[in-house]
Formats: structure tokens, sequence, C-alpha cells
């Protein structure tokens, strides 16, 4: 059970990428509001249907109070914000600056489970956390083509602020339903993870449709137009966000989202294997830090 959080952590980072590539299609035709609120509209009859089969195995309803109450809603708004500055980023004529930002939500998020939930890493976990930050923004600068003085100069662009603010409330969020799900009376993790998620998504879903309806109004018809795509996120997205809730009610925030960076190996392995593009010596680099961090804290985890 102790090592189940690896697989788990890398089928969520699989998905939400899947989910990602997807949702970015519906930015054409819907507003960044609009296509944030697709990963919520169409995945809350899978999240319902997800606790429906886990409760079909003999499992009991976990009974919510109020601490739960307040992680899980202050988590679903956290998810609904990055969600939208994702969105938002992606629209900005030079977001390569924020993008790579964004991934400092690793570094964000030991900090931030200190102040929530006062747990801590140890000195080796947080210095592969260090390392494995560093190869993702080596390789995400090498795959844009982003210099070290783009990045520098780029601190006084939009896109930075908005793509810090991505990471922060990304790593926010994540804290915050692991503060939902350690809440949960219970030894059964997958129970208190459907409920976790099949709660949250149904809450976001009330939230992003009464906002439409009330500041947007016509954007909710507009994902109708795109039913196939926007299911295709809903249901990427659920998986995803169950595996990702599996992984937290098993084990430290910062593990997770730190492995979770493994997609980025994905793509690049993608990107070498399959479209056989060239790769450069930083590319090679970030790479090397990314696993190098990843494999310390596996091992720190299974010592």
């Amino acid at each position: 059970m102790s090592l189940l959080w690896i697989p788990v952590t890398i089928a969520a980072a699989f998905f939400q990428n899947l989910r990602s590539a997807i949702q970015r299609q519906l930015k054409t035709d819907l507003s960044d509001m609009g296509a944030a609120s697709v990963r919520f509209i169409y995945a809350w009859p899978f999240a319902l249907l997800g606790l429906g089969i886990t409760l079909g195995f003999g499992y009991a309803l976990p009974e919510p109070s109020v601490a739960f109450a307040i992680w899980v809603i202050t988590g679903s708004i956290a998810q609904i914000t990055f969600t939208f500055l994702l969105m938002w980023l992606f629209s900005l004529s030079n977001f390569t600056v924020g993008t790579a930002l964004s991934k400092t939500e690793v570094i964000q998020i030991a900090v931030l489970q200190v102040i929530l939930l006062q747990e801590t890493i140890s000195p080796l976990a947080t210095a592969a956390v260090l390392v494995a930050t560093v190869g993702v923004l080596v390789m995400t600068a090498a795959k844009t083509k982003l210099s070290l003085g783009g990045l520098a100069s780029g601190f006084l662009q939009k896109s930075t602020a908005v793509g810090l603010a991505c990471g922060f409330f990304l790593g926010l969020s994540a804290v915050l339903f692991r503060g939902a799900l350690v809440s949960l009376e219970g030894e059964s993790v997958l129970i208190k993870s459907t409920y976790t998620l099949a709660v949250a998504t149904v809450l976001q879903s009330i939230i992003m449709v009464v906002w439409l309806r009330r500041f947007q109004p016509g954007q909710i018809t507009r994902t109708f137009s795109n039913w196939r795509i926007s299911l295709s996120v809903g249901f990427s997205g659920w998986i995803a966000s169950n595996c990702w809730f599996v992984a937290f009610a098993l084990t430290n925030v910062a593990f997770v989202r730190a492995l979770g960076q493994v997609e980025l190996l994905f793509t690049f392995l993608a990107s070498v294997l399959i479209f056989r593009e060239k790769v450069t010596l930083t590319e090679i680099v970030g790479v090397l830090l990314l696993i190098s961090g990843i494999v310390v804290l596996v091992l720190e985890k299974a010592s």
C-alpha cells in the first residue's frame, strides 16, 4: 500500500495532460471561464457514478464535519481559480514565461502544507523537490526556446503574475483537498477519495453554472454545441482527479505533485521516439535533473 501512490500519481499526470490537451480546443468557441467550466460541469455525473459504484462494494458514506466542509469548499474555489487562470494564460500573446513559472507549484506546495497542514518533509526530500523543479523549469525554457535572459526580463510581463498565480492556486487546491481527505474518519482511501471528489465536483459545477448565467449568459449553451469535446474533458478530468485524490490521501502532497511532473517526461519521450524531434543539451540536462529529483523522492518515501 505504501508505494501505491506512485502508479496512481503517474496515471493522474497522464490523464491530466490528456484533459488539458482536449480542453484547449474549446478556447476558440468559449470564454476563459466557459472553457474552465467544462471540466466541472461535465464531470459531476461521472463523479456521482464513481461514488455509487464504490458504495456498491459495501462501503459506507463518510460522516462529514465542519472542518471537512471548510476544506472542500476552499479547495473547490481554489481549483476553479487555477483553471480560469490557466485558460487566461493560454490567451496571453506571450505566455512562455508564465507557463514556466507555473511549474513552481511544487515548491509552493511544500510551503503551503507546512502553513495549513503542519506537514513537513525531510531536508533530503526538500532538496529533491528543488532539483526536480529546476529540471522542470530548464525543460520548459528549452522547449519554448526561452533563454535565461528572456526568463529574467519576462518577470515584468503580465504572464509572469498569471503563471505564478496558476502555480499558487493549483498547489493551494491540492493542499486543501488533502486537508479534506484526512479530516474524514475511516481507513478506506477509496471511499474517502470518491466521496470528496463527488462533493467537490458538484459544488464546483453549481458555482460555475451560477457564475456563467449571471455574468456570461450563453456560455453554457455553447458547451452543448461542443458536447463531444466537453464530455471528453469531463471524463478524462474525472479520472485524473480520482487518481490525484487517492494519491493525496495516501501520502504527502509535495511528493505527489513532484512525481506528477513525470508528464513532461512523457512529452519528451514522445517528441524523441515518435516524432523524431531533435533535442538540445539543455533539454537533456533538464530531464536528468527532473529524473534525479523524482528518484530521490521515491526512494526517500519508500525508506
